[in-house]
């Protein structure tokens, strides 16, 4: 991922809603970092280490884009024609919002522009095989969402897509632009659901019903409904997560977890695990409850 985008008017909000006693914000991506290779959220967290996006990732940003424009025309507009004809449009936006998506393709390439599309138009083809969008109405798309767990960190996400029920059931819908995964992929994206989960939880004081991940390349949708006690768990495991990344930087040690996952990561130069050398720990500096967590005064016992 890149760096952090500038805070747009739903991070104002946020920013304005902050307790003052939060110290430190954490997202589901992030928190996913520091579990998969504590070095990878130093990279990305605290380094703030520019990655170059990739096609597979600025594919999905335009896609995410469509099926979110895709709601904004009147339900019986909501057809695969309709949505393909907005893939060119929102590439030429994504690019005009950020023109670093212009340079994976060379200048005098319109072959490999033109395929990327296409395969982009083919993930739609995806997301019909398992949705009618002229039956749904979501009540939210895209909207950043947080809370406060205890007392001291906000936890925050983007949802894709939040739909309500008459009865006031909650389902949050989360799109997937890679291939289903296997059962580890799968818990990975998962724990993003229930961080969004506990999320609502705490803000609206309601369970969400069903956590749904539609993987478009595969059309194919998995399904999971989680209770109060198990968001119960979820919230000290994240709790326990924070803690853990606190002590890490405390100590200035965030040692790298090689595994499989390494193959896609932008960091192998400076890690390691491939005979590289981390840049120098960054000096702390002033906290900021919009980010994730920085340097902090080392908790008792840390230096022991």
């Amino acid at each position: 991922m890149t760096a952090e985008p500038v805070i747009d008017q739903q991070q104002a909000r946020a920013t304005a809603e902050v307790p003052a006693t939060v110290r430190a914000s954490l997202s589901p991506s992030r928190a996913a970092d520091f579990k998969t290779c504590p070095l990878l959220y130093r990279f990305r967290s605290i380094d703030r280490l520019p990655e170059r996006p990739s096609v597979e990732q600025a594919r999905g940003t335009l896609v995410h884009a469509v099926l979110e424009r895709l709601f904004d025309l009147p339900a019986a507009g909501r057809t695969p024609e309709a949505a393909g004809d907005l893939v060119g449009p929102q590439w030429d936006r994504l690019v005009t919002e950020q023109p670093e998506l212009a340079g994976l393709f060379d200048a005098g390439d319109p072959v490999g522009t033109a395929e990327f599309l296409r395969a982009a138009a083919g993930l739609l083809e995806g997301y019909f095989a398992v949705e009618d969008p002229r039956r749904l109405e979501p009540a939210e798309r895209e909207t950043l969402i947080s809370a406060v767990v205890d007392d001291e960190l906000l936890i925050r996400g983007y949802l894709d897509r939040l739909d309500v029920a008459p009865d006031g059931a909650l389902r949050v819908v989360d799109y997937k632009t890679g291939g289903a995964p296997r059962e580890a992929f799968e818990a990975r994206a998962l724990f993003q659901l229930k961080f969004y989960a506990l999320v609502l939880w705490r803000t609206r004081g309601v369970v969400p019903r069903v956590l749904r991940l539609l993987y478009l390349k595969d059309a194919e949708v998995c399904d999971y409904a989680p209770d109060a006690d198990e968001l119960l768990r979820f919230e000290r495991t994240v709790v326990a997560l924070w803690q853990a990344i606190e002590t890490a930087t405390a100590r200035q040690d965030f040692r790298p977890r090689p595994s499989r996952l390494c193959d896609w990561c932008n960091h192998q130069a400076l890690c390691p695990s491939f005979g590289g050398t981390p840049p120098p720990f960054p000096a702390a500096g002033a906290a900021d409850p919009l980010v994730d967590a920085r340097s902090r005064p080392a908790p008792p016992g840390a230096d022991e």
